[in-house]
């Protein structure tokens, strides 16, 4: 693929280590549900070496604070990769949300989605052409794109 000068010379197999990474933690983000800590009510023994720490202990604090951002930062990691998705094209949209955020909870294979969700099924070289641009897009939107080294560049 033809680079302009103002975007990166991306290293292509991280990048897309790193948005299927994305793709699959959005996966497991949206899917699972998220378990929320409780405060124990038993007394328990802390070993304190050395005398005072001056350090107080608020577990209820701690909890409350966990339960509520654990919950917001899901979301909105969720929402954000939801929103980088909706702004691609039609193709480069369907391909993604077909393989990799689809409802289905069964693993779906690329060979499954070029000949089957497609409509006319297209080649193997095209779906994956398809399927890099995308990659590309949501590498940069989302901040993770691996650029390639000057060393790398040479080779």
């Amino acid at each position: 693929m033809q680079q302009l000068d103002f975007l990166p010379e991306l290293d292509r197999k991280k990048t897309q280590k790193a948005v299927e990474a994305a793709l699959s933690k959005y996966r497991l983000y949206k899917y699972l549900t998220f378990e929320e800590r409780e405060a124990t009510i038993t007394a328990s023994y802390e070993l304190r070496e050395g005398g005072r720490t001056n350090l107080t202990s608020d577990q209820t604090a701690a909890i409350a604070t966990h339960n509520i951002d654990g919950q917001i930062e899901r979301r909105v990691f969720c929402e954000r990769l939801e929103r980088v998705v909706a702004r691609l094209p039609r193709m480069e949209r369907h391909l993604i949300t077909e393989r990799y955020l689809g409802s289905d909870s069964e693993y779906i294979t690329d060979y499954a989605v070029y000949n089957n969700h497609f409509s006319p099924p297209i080649s193997e070289f095209t779906y994956y052409k398809i399927k890099w641009k995308a990659f590309y897009k949501i590498a940069l939107a989302l901040d993770i794109q691996v650029v390639k080294t000057t060393d790398e560049q040479t080779e």
